[in-house]
């Protein structure tokens, strides 16, 4: 029998296949550090000797050891011993540990761009296998980088380890990711063709990514955008620079990684676009008194220290500008949460700030199966005409309405047990919520329905979507009579069929000499 021919493995496969290797000696939360680390050193160099090949094609060779002639190009300048040639020279001696730490301290004390972005001593410090590492080195040796920009290689690696190491991390870690389709549809939702886009809990940096990305094959230009985010964790912050740094992305995410609430980055800040996942359910995220006259709950009742859902929202909605717009995801809870939740969710909906709900399937997220809800806050709900890209709109008046949206029978499969939404199912629920923030829209039953602010404080204020979506009942047309019928000839069928088999079993072991006496 013919060898079922094999397919070839993608870069992403081969680097993924090689960086699992590090397992058993290096845990998934930590090698993804070491393996981005060394994706970027690799795309650094590239871009530096590709920049070193014009200076010298330029008669500029004198200039190729000088760093201002490298960064007026978005180049990051590499010193001698931060090179890639240099890396793989040395991969084979038990001191390379240290000396890709000692490049990757370098460049980033060369590039004031980089500043806190890259792994500090990373690599010393986990003692790992020589043998390994080097196959690793040898690997991504292999990668040209720069081989085909429009296909944005080095892009298209860091964004399928990153989705992958929150695969294998699993519930409860992986919080640094948020799954690409879902980020696709708040890009297409919000649209943030220019101003500036914040993140307060950027993660890895894939909402800005995303945005970047929209804006480009929209055929909008992005230098007419400002980046900004903050980020807790000091690995994950150190990603997300590296992220927007791989991608020739420049943001602002703040001087280090920090807490948002504690010692928030952005203070004066005013964006037209908020993009955020953000922890979900937080709990103890403030003491006691702290944070009681914080200026960001002005006009609400400060948000209940045991979750921070409402923290998260009403930090969101200080930072929007008079036109800004917020996507981002919570857990259902916050729908209808009681207490300080209700009274800060009432004074959202009577603000006319809660602009659409989209509740979303389970098993979205590689952290947790729960069910999560997209929520879309727009301080400007007026009637007006915008320009959006490259089209006109008139928008109607929308004040006093809420669009919800059940999208849990929507998606498709995806690594075995995992649910995502195709480029096409995008576009229909974002041709949905624009068609309804202008006129040609109607209601679908199980699907979309759009309340007014009198039919939600009927509902006590509560924004679940299966409150206010029409629900059909299949069950109400059916013929009673007939489909009793229906049934009672099946089981006569099964009955029957059963009867015969008894039969010809008995017989069976009678012919044998055994006859079974019933």
């Amino acid at each position: 029998m013919a060898k079922k021919e094999q397919k070839e493995k993608s870069i992403e496969e081969t680097l993924w296949d090689s960086a699992n290797k590090l397992r058993g000696s290096v845990e998934p939360a930590e090698y993804k550090h070491v393996v981005l680390g060394l994706i970027f050193l690799k795309f650094a160099n590239d871009k530096f000797e590709e920049r070193r090949k014009e200076l010298i094609a330029e008669g500029k060779g004198k200039y190729v050891e000088m760093a201002d002639f490298y960064n007026m190009s978005n180049v990051f300048f590499l010193d001698e011993t931060s090179r890639w040639s240099y890396i793989i020279q040395q991969s084979k001696q038990n001191d390379i540990a240290l000396k890709i730490d000692t490049a990757l301290h370098n460049i980033e004390k060369n590039n004031k761009a980089l500043k806190g972005a890259l792994p500090d001593n990373y690599f010393s410090r986990l003692g790992l296998d020589i043998t390994k590492l080097s196959s690793l080195l040898d690997t991504i040796n292999d990668i040209d980088t720069l081989k085909d920009k429009a296909q944005d290689i080095v892009g298209r690696v860091y964004e399928y380890f990153l989705s992958k190491f929150a695969l294998a991390e699993g519930k409860g870690k992986g919080e640094f990711y948020t799954p690409k389709s879902i980020v696709n549809l708040i890009t297409e939702l919000i649209e943030p063709y220019k101003g500036i886009i914040y993140d307060p809990a950027c993660g890895s940096g894939g909402m800005f990514v995303q945005s970047v990305k929209f804006i480009e094959s929209h055929h909008g230009n992005k230098k007419e955008v400002s980046i900004y985010g903050q980020e807790y964790t000091n690995t994950t912050y150190k990603l997300a620079k590296m992220n927007l740094a791989i991608r020739g992305i420049a943001g602002n995410l703040g001087e280090k990684a920090a807490d948002t609430f504690a010692d928030d980055q952005h203070k004066d800040l005013k964006a037209d676009f908020i993009m955020a996942n953000p922890p979900f359910n937080q709990k103890d995220w403030r003491g006691e008194d702290e944070l009681t006259n914080d200026p960001r709950w002005q006009g609400y009742d400060v948000p209940s220290r045991s979750n921070a859902n409402y923290g998260w929202i009403l930090n969101m909605v200080s930072k929007l500008s008079e036109n800004g717009v917020a996507g981002f995801i919570l857990a259902n809870g916050a729908l209808s949460g009681g207490g300080e939740e209700y009274k800060i969710r009432r004074k959202l909906i009577e603000n006319n700030l809660v602009e659409a709900i989209l509740v979303l399937p389970q098993d979205m997220f590689y952290t947790t199966n729960i069910s999560v809800t997209l929520w879309i806050l727009n301080k400007n709900k007026k009637e007006q005409t915008r320009t959006i890209g490259d089209e006109t709109r008139n928008y109607r008046e929308r004040k006093s309405e809420i669009l919800f949206m059940d999208l849990r029978q929507i998606g498709e499969p995806f690594e075995k047990k995992f649910i995502q939404f195709s480029a096409q199912q995008i576009r229909e629920i974002a041709a949905t919520y624009h068609s309804w923030q202008c006129a040609e829209y109607k209601n679908i039953p199980e699907y979309c329905y759009s309340a007014s602010l009198d039919e939600i404080a009927k509902k006590d204020f509560s924004l679940v979507p299966s409150k206010y979506i029409e629900f059909v009942n299949r069950d109400e047309n059916i013929d009673f009579d007939e489909k009793m019928q229906s049934l009672q000839r099946e089981f006569t069928d099964l009955l029957k069929a059963e009867e015969q088999s008894k039969a010809d079993l008995l017989t069976v072991f009678k012919e044998l000499g055994y006859a079974i006496e019933l």
